[in-house]
């Protein structure tokens, strides 16, 4: 079975961990390593022959068109990450459609097709913000992976479901909702989507995990992580105990279970495992 390989694009000092001490107007103050990372992650995908879909932030997007431009041409689907990495929840319906619609056309206008994915920075659309489906359908998403069927201080909905389902909201159509994975143990979900959770556990439990949803359960698993995270030499961040740890835990580690995941799981882009259908030229008009 293949799994769903995704790549959140957002630089180290993005991560909602040290948003209270890195405000929006310095981003631009810190160096970049994004761009570096990426390419490093295209190298390794390439080595392995395996596509992947990369939810790129439109900030980066819009000072890196090239970057997209590479990843496009390597033959990834192009997702939208948002504009600003800002949590749903937050900044409530308005803003957050401004943001969406932003970043998907300075995403669309780089590669000249329809984006059709979107997934939330950290998760967040909860269900303090799934009022934030209704605005994807809205601005034309075709499936969003934003959803963590767990729980968690930041995000996640524990009783929805583990995997993907479509959801109608309105009379103006339907979308796909794609969770991260997690599997069962114990009456709780445990995830084993990647990210954070790849650093801190055994990478032999996330290969099990995931073929125990492709065996047991016959479904596909949706693993993700970000470049920052393949970055042990990156600048170290202030924070508070809880946000340097979940960032920088096992950081050196990520690179080696990556390339065994990657040896040992088949993998390829949510729009062909989902089957979701494959992106529409932009008009220039």
């Amino acid at each position: 079975m293949t799994n769903a390989l995704t790549i959140d694009v957002e630089d180290y000092y993005h991560v909602s961990a040290f948003e209270s001490i890195i405000k929006y107007k310095d981003w631009g103050r810190f160096e970049s390593r994004v761009e570096k990372n990426t390419m490093k992650i295209l190298e390794l995908l390439n080595t392995f022959k395996i596509k992947a879909t990369f939810f790129i932030l439109g900030w980066i997007a819009e000072r890196s068109p090239q970057m997209v431009k590479e990843i496009q041409k390597e033959g990834h689907e192009i997702a939208c990450h948002g504009y600003r990495h800002q949590l749903v929840y937050e900044i409530g319906p308005e803003k957050f459609r401004e943001d969406i619609t932003r970043s998907k056309r300075i995403l669309e206008d780089i590669i000249g097709k329809e984006v059709i994915g979107y997934r939330a920075p950290s998760y967040s659309i909860t269900k303090k913000s799934l009022w934030a489906l209704d605005i994807l359908i809205e601005e034309g998403f075709k499936y969003d992976s934003s959803i963590f069927p767990i729980r968690h201080d930041r995000y996640g909905i524990p009783d929805f479901s583990r995997f993907s389902k479509k959801i109608s909201l309105n009379e103006k159509g339907e979308i796909l909702e794609i969770p991260l994975s997690t599997i069962q143990l114990f009456g709780k979900n445990i995830p084993i989507a990647g990210g954070g959770y790849l650093r801190l556990l055994p990478v032999r439990f996330i290969e099990w995990g995931i073929r125990s949803l492709n065996k047991k359960e016959a479904q596909p698993a949706i693993i993700y992580f970000h470049p920052w995270e393949i970055d042990p030499k990156q600048p170290k961040l202030n924070g508070s105990r809880v946000s340097v740890f979940r960032h920088y835990v096992n950081i050196g580690k990520t690179f080696s279970k990556l390339k065994r995941l990657l040896n040992n799981i088949k993998f390829g882009p949510i729009r062909e495992v989902f089957s979701v259908g494959f992106t529409a030229p932009v008009s220039s008009q």
